[in-house]
C-alpha cells in the first residue's frame, strides 16, 4: 500500500493507494505516487487539489457567457488572451442583443488590441470567431439547459457553429462541474499518452468520444472525479516545459524498483515521440 498525506485546513488526511506494481486497467500499473506523471501521481494530485465546489469552474455567470468564454478560448488562443477577449464581449452582451449586425460588432470587439500584463495583444482569428460566435449565440436560445442531462447538453451544444466536442465538453464541465464529459485538449492527451491510458496514435480530432471514455474509465477505476482530474492535468502539464517534463520522467530511473525503471524507460520513449 502507498499512503499519501494531505493537509486540508487544520487537519491531516490520508489517501491509501495500491502498490506501484498493482494492475489498474489492463496491463497499466499504478506506479509510485511520488514519481511524476504516473497514474498514482495524478490520482494523488487530484485528491490533494480537493473536490471543486458546485460551479467552481464557471467562467461566465450564464450559459450564454460560458459559451463566449469557451468559444473565444479555444484552439490556438492562450488562456489569458481568451479570458480578456471574453470579458470584453460579455460586457457588451446587452448591446449585442439589440444589434442588427452582431457579427460586425463582435468582429470590432475582437479586432481591437487587448491589454494583458501591461502590453497590447492582438486576438487571432477575430473575423472567424466573430462569425461563429454570432451564429452560436443566436441559436443558443433553442437550447433548454435545465431539461438536459450533462451529455445531452453537450450534444445540443455540438449543433452550434464553431463548437466541437472539446469546446462543448468544456462548457458543460464549467457549468455543472460535470464528471460525465472530458475536455481532451493537448495537455490532457499528452499526459494520458505518457502514462499509457491513451495509445500513441490517439487523435481526439478523429476519435474524441472513444478517448473520452478511456479517460472517464481511468477516473472511475481510480475513484477520481473526472472534473478534478482534467483540471489538475491541464494546469500541471501546461506549466511543464518539454525539457523539464523529460527531466521528470528521466528522474524515475534514479529511484525505485525494476518496475519503476521499466515504466520510466517506456515513458521516456513516449516523451521523445511527443516532442
Amino acid at each position: 500500500m502507498q499512503r499519501v498525506v494531505g493537509r486540508f485546513g487544520d487537519k491531516f488526511e490520508f489517501l491509501d493507494l495500491p502498490e506501484p506494481d498493482a494492475p489498474l486497467l489492463g496491463d497499466l500499473r499504478w506506479g509510485a505516487f511520488e514519481h511524476p506523471l504516473t497514474p498514482a501521481f495524478w490520482v494523488a494530485q487530484a485528491w490533494l487539489t480537493g473536490k471543486p465546489s458546485e460551479g467552481g469552474f464557471q467562467l461566465g455567470r450564464t450559459l450564454e457567457e460560458e459559451v463566449v468564454y469557451c468559444v473565444l478560448g479555444g484552439y490556438g488562443i492562450p488562456a489569458e488572451v481568451g479570458v480578456a477577449a471574453a470579458q470584453r464581449v460579455c460586457r457588451a452582451l446587452p448591446q449585442l442583443s439589440t444589434s442588427l449586425d452582431q457579427r460586425s460588432l463582435l468582429r470590432d470587439l475582437l479586432s481591437r488590441p487587448l491589454e494583458i500584463a501591461g502590453r497590447n495583444v492582438k486576438y487571432r482569428f477575430a473575423s472567424q470567431r466573430a462569425a461563429y460566435l454570432a451564429r452560436a449565440l443566436a441559436m443558443l436560445t433553442a437550447v433548454d439547459e435545465p431539461e438536459l442531462s450533462d451529455v445531452a447538453l453537450r450534444n445540443a451544444l455540438l449543433e452550434l457553429p464553431g463548437i466541437g466536442p472539446k469546446t462543448a465538453s468544456w462548457i458543460v464541465r464549467n457549468r455543472r462541474t460535470s464528471n460525465d464529459v472530458a475536455i481532451l485538449d493537448v495537455h490532457i492527451v499528452r499526459a494520458c499518452k505518457i502514462m499509457r491510458v491513451f495509445p500513441q496514435t490517439a487523435d481526439p480530432a478523429r476519435r474524441y468520444f472513444e478517448l473520452e471514455e478511456r479517460f472517464l474509465a481511468f477516473c472511475r477505476a481510480t475513484g477520481s472525479a473526472a472534473s478534478s482530474m482534467d483540471a489538475v492535468m491541464w494546469s500541471t502539464m501546461r506549466a511543464l516545459g518539454q525539457k523539464f517534463m523529460q527531466q521528470l520522467v528521466d528522474g524515475v530511473m534514479c529511484v525505485g524498483n525494476s518496475s519503476d525503471r521499466q515504466y520510466s524507460e517506456g515513458a521516456n520513449d513516449r516523451v521523445e515521440r511527443l516532442a
